[in-house]
Parts: C-alpha cells; structure tokens; sequence
C-alpha cells in the first residue's frame, strides 16, 4: 500500500517528474545512438543503457567500434550521476512517505 502512494505522490510532483523525463529522455537517446553506431536491435540497445548505468555491466554486450567505445565512457560519465540521482530521489521519496504515514497513525492512535 504504501509502495502504490509512493508512486502516486511521485507523479504528481512536478520536479519529479522533470527528473523522471530527463531520465526516460537520456536512457532513449543512448538506445538511438547505440542502434545506429553499433547496429544493435532497439531491446538490446535499451538493455545495454540499461544495465550499463545502473553499473550491473553483465558483460553479454560491449561496444564494438570506436564510436561506440568513445560515446560509452561520455554516457556513462553523464549517465551514472543521472541515474543514481534519480535512484536516490525515488528512495527518499519512498522514506519520507513512509515517515509521514507512521507519524499519523501514531497521531490517529493517541487521538483513540
């Protein structure tokens, strides 16, 4: 329950939103850009942005050409702070809904 008004709070916030696009927008633009240098399918491309920023790095993809190679350090570079922001803002978000929802069962409670 208190996952699903996490999210709800969360999309109504505009500068959470803000974030949320710039990251979808970021995350998109890297699946563009390594389907048209390395010539991966758009799933692959996505998964590559994916778990490259998220620094899991399963190592099943790598870029091939210098291209690739070249654009991955400047993504990651730009990509990792991104992410891990947003990361970040999504579970703060998630601990202060949490904390205002047992201060007001402890409110409720003493209100018994």
């Amino acid at each position: 329950m208190i996952f699903i008004r996490t999210l709800i709070s969360f999309f109504r916030d505009p500068n959470y939103l803000d974030l949320l696009y710039t990251t979808l927008t970021f995350l998109g633009a890297g699946t563009i850009i390594y389907r048209l240098i390395e010539g991966w399918s758009w799933i692959d491309s996505l998964y590559f942005c994916v778990i490259t920023l998220t620094t899991v790095g399963y190592g099943d993809y790598s870029p091939q050409t210098d291209g690739g190679k070249l654009f991955t350090i400047f993504y990651i570079m730009l990509g990792i702070g991104l992410i891990l922001s947003f990361i970040n803002t999504v579970y703060q978000h998630y601990e202060n809904t949490r904390q205002e929802g047992k201060k007001k069962k402890k409110k409720h409670s003493k209100e018994s």
